[in-house]
């Protein structure tokens, strides 16, 4: 049996994807002679810890110390939000200045190669520019505008923490803190900051009470935009002084945390000399970060469980916080059916808002009011205009399942719009705008160069069914050109083709337009399955085109042609990650970019986009994503993943098409969605 951890807290064994987290299986507490566990977890210096080191002592078994890590979670561990992230200490704990932690051992040996400073300024910047804590689920807030006077904060912790206690701090300290801030900056703006536990209402702080001119800031504020507001920190082992290093104040302690002693900090508490002798280095913030963040805490990744890294959870975390912020307040969803609210449920629904499904909007609506509608819907469009409330359009997204959706398969992906939908091409759609002003930067172009890649080598489209292509031997030596067919009462072609409006038009224009070539045809799963209308008569389609694919894979097809001619359908976009030549008879939101041959002007469109901006926008930035089963919204590249895995299966099963199969499949994917 492999090395194992034991543990007698509940609590610990109950930490979803412990195991991932510390790389060990952890069982509850039993000794077996034939399988002795490596060691026993305790959580830091707790009360609860003292079971587990009399056991550890009995058995003779080394302890193993266990807290959250520096980027723990969205909300509050006290509001039962799970950690994303541990450190592990086989010595003490970092908060511990009694005793010298593996944190401090690291640190006395920290000198980072050019890799590794590397990746420590790139965590530091993300902290910065995203607004990192370690819990990530308060608001920005602005201060009142300042004179040229100073700000000076003052951080309050949770009366009786541990880490107050262990850091040679208590209610003396506190007091002291804060006359000696208010004392030396006598002139200054002087703000005390109480925990987010306190303003929770779950615990007590050591500072209640301030003085007559010490303003308190008792809100919930997210701490990087907080102390981007503020001069000098005064704390006295708050973890937020570390944050206010990175966010560059000075910072003066009067208690004794992990990152005084190492020269960065102005340090206060009496005790300070000797803890230096063990502090025997001058430390950079970047040390310190690569140390703490990236070597002494352990990650998972949140869609999967799977063991992680910090970039991992900082990725997931800013994704989840900003759909949580768009999607904020009471949202009105109007006029769905049982199974489209069910389809929109866990992408719209966050601890920050309230979900109403409605037949029609109410006369009066609260003043954090939204409005969801499925497509887009006119009368309702000019309805909140009126009334001067936003409007969010949905559709599903481009990587949405394995699968079609006429046959309730729910999707992995939708998007949410605000100015229109990606169709619509003179509706001012999040895409569009996003396009047209968005700036992707080097790492984020390569971030979607290696999407396109993993599409393409995976052969992932928007419903992955099919089997093989085979292209006819008469082909050879000729112009292969394919015309995807769609669906002809779609919103995509109404809204976004005003000339060409049916497959039959869109193949004669192929033809026409290339009349020597070996014109594919392809029709739509949905048409080709009888549920969707664009139906072509045999003999107008054996004059027209040279091969008929009908249950061939959509990503195969394209690898076979050397150009693609398209009204919207979303394997023109394919066909660009391939490299094809794509030709638009109708208005895609793909088109108009300087990557398409486009038969419709497009002068709102007014960049020229390089393919990986594209993908990066259209795959990344616009469309939500979410894995069933797992909370929070994930990252298009689990979702592929996925994909991949059900695509697999999807081959390896043989799946049966008759009429019971299928209302079998409709059924439970319905449920699988409730639950």
């Amino acid at each position: 049996m492999e090395n194992f951890f034991i543990t007698v807290s509940r609590g610990i064994f109950r930490i979803p994807y412990i195991n991932s987290l510390l790389g060990r299986s952890v069982l509850k507490c039993s000794i077996n002679k034939n399988f002795l566990p490596s060691a026993i977890l305790v959580w830091g210096y707790r009360d609860s810890s003292i079971h587990g080191e009399k056991f550890a002592s009995h058995y003779s078994l080394p302890i193993l110390r266990l807290e959250d890590g520096f980027l723990r979670s969205i909300d509050l561990g006290i509001n039962k939000e799970p950690p994303l992230s541990l450190v592990i200490d086989n010595r003490s704990i970092y908060y511990d200045s009694t005793r010298s932690s593996q944190l401090e051992q690291m640190l006395n040996s920290s000198l980072l190669t050019a890799k590794q400073q590397q990746e420590a300024a790139k965590g530091l910047e993300w902290i910065r520019c995203h607004r990192l804590s370690k819990y990530n689920h308060a608001p920005r807030l602005t201060l009142p505008k300042r004179s040229d006077k100073a700000r000076v904060l003052v951080l309050d912790q949770t009366e009786g923490d541990v880490s107050v206690r262990l850091g040679g701090a208590g209610m003396a300290v506190f007091a002291d803190m804060l006359a000696s801030a208010h004392r030396e900056h006598p002139d200054a703006e002087l703000w005390v900051k109480t925990h987010p536990d306190v303003v929770a209402g779950k615990k007590r702080g050591y500072l209640p009470k301030v003085p007559d001119g010490v303003k308190l800031l008792a809100e919930d504020i997210c701490p990087q935009t907080l102390l981007s507001q503020v001069d000098v920190v005064y704390t006295a082992t708050s973890h937020m002084g570390f944050e206010a290093l990175v966010a560059g104040c000075k910072v003066v302690c009067f208690g004794m945390p992990w990152y005084a002693g190492w020269g960065l900090t102005d340090d206060r508490h009496p005790d300070m000399p000797k803890l230096r002798e063990r502090r025997t280095r001058q430390c950079t913030l970047e040390e310190l970060f690569h140390a703490a963040y990236l070597r002494y805490a352990r990650y998972i990744q949140p869609e999967t469980g799977e063991p992680g890294s910090f970039f991992d959870v900082a990725e997931w975390i800013c994704l989840n916080r900003e759909l949580r912020e768009q999607s904020s307040g009471t949202l009105w969803c109007v006029g769905m059916t049982l199974w489209k609210r069910a389809v929109v449920w866990p992408f719209l629904k966050s601890p920050t808002n309230q979900l109403r499904f409605v037949r029609k909007l109410p006369r009066r609506l609260p003043d954090d009011s939204k409005v969801v509608a499925w497509g887009i819907k006119a009368e309702l469009r000019e309805a909140c205009r009126a009334r001067n409330i936003p409007l969010l359009t949905m559709e599903d997204g481009f990587l949405r399942s394995v699968g079609l959706g006429s046959h309730l398969l729910p999707p992995l992906s939708l998007v949410v719009d605000a100015g229109g939908l990606y169709y619509a091409y003179q509706s001012d759609s999040d895409l569009q705008r996003h396009l047209n002003t968005a700036r992707p930067s080097a790492e984020d172009c390569l971030r979607a160069s290696r999407l396109r890649a993993r599409l393409i080598a995976g052969k992932i489209s928007k419903y992955n069914v099919g089997s093989g292509f085979q292209l006819d031997p008469n082909a050879a030596g000729r112009l292969i050109v394919l015309v995807p067919g769609q669906v002809e009462d779609d919103a995509s072609i109404r809204l976004g083709s005003p000339v060409i409006h049916s497959n039959l038009a869109l193949l004669q224009a192929a033809r026409s337009a290339r009349p020597d070539a070996w014109v594919i045809y392809k029709p739509h799963p949905d048409v080709v399955s009888g549920n969707r209308k664009g139906h072509i008569d045999a003999g107008q389609l054996a004059a027209l085109a040279d091969q008929v694919v009908e249950n061939a894979d959509i990503s195969s097809c394209i690898a076979a042609a050397d150009e693609i001619h398209t009204m919207t359908s979303l394997a023109g976009f394919e066909a660009l990650l391939q490299g094809k030549s794509v030709h638009c008879h109708g208005a895609p939101f793909y088109a108009g970019w300087g990557l398409t041959h486009d038969r419709i002007p497009l002068p709102q469109r007014q960049r020229r986009l390089s393919l990986d901006e594209l993908v990066h926008g259209a795959l990344i930035a616009y469309p939500r994503y979410i894995i069933p089963g797992k909370a929070g919204y994930a990252r298009v590249e689990a979702v592929v993943d996925l994909l991949m895995r059900q695509k697999n299966n999807a081959k390896a099963s043989s799946r049966r098409t008759n009429w019971c199969a299928r209302q079998w499949r409709k059924a439970r994917g319905l449920l699988v969605t409730f639950l």
